[in-house]
């Protein structure tokens, strides 16, 4: 699996430690220590598109992970989330497609965002009616 990750000032330390501690990943560091919508729009550039993603994911890494989320969901293929733990890491994967997860550094402690960040890769995204049902609804709004 493919990992593009990216991280402001408040986040290059737990980036570092993240990529350390998943070496079985193909990780491409993009960037630290720019202004955070600078750093999203690189990283959602480096991401395929929907159509060709696989198993391409994004990580983007900030102090609260709230700034990186609101500029990656501007762009239409991203589906973007922050988590504050397992649970909303697996969710956010399993029904709500994310495929850039974004983390707060000054929230969560390196072995917390480990745990979010393994939840989140090794869950599937759900081919349940439902959920497939709401992810179009988020297309159709990406279009108007």
């Amino acid at each position: 699996m493919n990992l593009w990750v990216a991280s402001d000032h408040a986040g290059v330390t737990l980036k570092q430690i993240l990529i350390q501690s998943l070496p079985e990943f193909q990780w491409h560091d993009l960037a630290d220590s720019i202004d955070y919508p600078d750093i999203v729009q690189k990283l959602v550039q480096a991401l395929p598109s929907e159509n060709q993603a696989g198993h391409h994911l994004g990580i983007l890494i900030c102090g609260s992970g709230i700034g990186m989320s609101i500029a990656a969901n501007k762009f239409a293929h991203i589906r973007a989330a922050v988590v504050w733990d397992v649970s909303s890491a697996t969710l956010a994967r399993q029904h709500n497609h994310a495929n850039v997860l974004c983390l707060g550094a000054r929230f969560l402690n390196p072995s917390q965002a480990l745990q979010c960040v393994r939840a989140w890769l090794e869950t599937a995204p759900s081919t349940e009616t439902r959920h497939l049902r709401r992810i179009q609804k988020i297309r159709n709004l990406e279009k108007k």
